[in-house]
């Protein structure tokens, strides 16, 4: 019974989780939910997003930036994500790298795509972002 009640407990504290915590935040993305979609990333203020622009810190932040390059209000500028994971790492008890690739397509037939790598740390949450670097 104990081993039930530990295997309950961290059944998200793995790649299985980590790839549930995307899918929710993708969601997020794809029904225009820009608050869904950043729901993955901690609410510290040193959580970073690394870009070709360069570094944001911040949930708040990170908002402003999305807001300002997607329309989250139209489909077909927002485009459709995908991402699909690479690789998953363990970089101790509570925290992971999670490196995949993102895909947006939009309606017009065009796309963007590109890697990401994510450290997530285990909080009460789920799986949060605590640094995200994506190209």
């Amino acid at each position: 019974m104990l081993f039930l009640a530990l295997s309950l407990m961290t059944a998200d504290a793995g790649p299985a989780g980590a790839d549930a915590a995307m899918a929710a935040s993708v969601a997020g993305w794809n029904a225009g939910d820009i608050d869904r979609f950043l729901e993955i990333y901690s609410n510290d203020s040193q959580t970073s997003f690394v870009a070709g622009e360069g570094l944001v810190r911040g949930k708040a932040a990170m908002k402003v930036r999305y807001q300002a390059r997607y329309d989250f209000a139209d489909p077909a500028k927002r485009g459709t994500l995908t991402i699909k994971r690479l690789d998953y790492r363990p970089l101790g008890p509570d925290y992971a790298l999670y490196i995949g690739r993102y895909t947006l397509r939009y309606a017009d037939g065009h796309s963007a795509s590109g890697p990401t790598s994510l450290v997530l740390h285990h909080e009460a949450g789920g799986w949060k972002i605590i640094a995200d670097h994506s190209s």
